[in-house]
């Protein structure tokens, strides 16, 4: 990777300040990895407990496959870490990022008894990977809540492995995963997985 660590960090610390200003990562909610290493796997990763709206570069820290700090930067992993390592593991992505959004939180409590939440008929689901046509389908698994993170893990493998065409999924009164090829298409993703839930949660009020 052509990029020091210094500007990986730049730049997630920029991505995490613009989801804040867009209410998606809250307080201290939230948390933006991007591998720097596949083998042996290393994440650059936001530490815990940060404001993201006020994150500084030196608050992104590299962690290995076992979520410990391999430096440059002190500082608590995201407990959320094994979460982005099982991902990144499954799904090989450059980037995963996480929100706390009003509208992710309350449409996984809505939609947890379907196991998930499809979304179709819509031109913004254009902007995701591989998707040609608005009248593309597009499942978002809902998994339940854990502080068993490693536990959670397994089970966010399993859910991947299910569904391979995914490019997020819900987790239930918490919020999204998505990922991408590198930031720009981890954040593109965000972007309209956001836009839909929003759309989708806006059309039932007036409905």
């Amino acid at each position: 990777m052509s990029e020091s660590f210094a500007q990986l960090a730049a730049s997630l610390s920029a991505i995490a300040a613009e989801f804040y200003a867009r209410g998606w990562v809250l307080g201290t909610s939230g948390n933006l990895s991007v591998v720097v290493e596949r083998d042996p796997l290393r994440l650059a990763i936001t530490a815990s407990g940060v404001d993201k709206g006020a994150i500084k570069s030196d608050q992104i820290i590299s962690i290995d496959e076992q979520a410990q700090v391999r430096g440059p930067s002190e500082g608590k992993p995201s407990d959320e870490s094994p979460l982005h390592i099982r991902i990144a593991q499954e799904r090989r992505p450059g980037a995963v990022f996480h929100t706390h959004s009003v509208w992710s939180t309350m449409l996984s409590d809505l939609h947890f008894a379907d196991g998930g939440l499809a979304i179709e008929g819509y031109e913004m689901l254009k902007g995701l990977e591989g998707v040609k046509t608005h009248e593309h389908r597009e499942w978002i698994p809902i998994l339940e809540n854990s502080q068993d993170m490693w536990s959670l893990a397994v089970r966010v493998a399993e859910t991947l492995r299910q569904h391979p065409t995914a490019h997020g999924f819900l987790l239930r009164r918490h919020g999204l995963y998505a990922w991408g090829k590198d930031r720009a298409q981890a954040k593109r993703h965000v972007e309209i997985l956001e836009f839909l839930f929003e759309t989708v949660g806006r059309t039932r009020l007036i409905l």
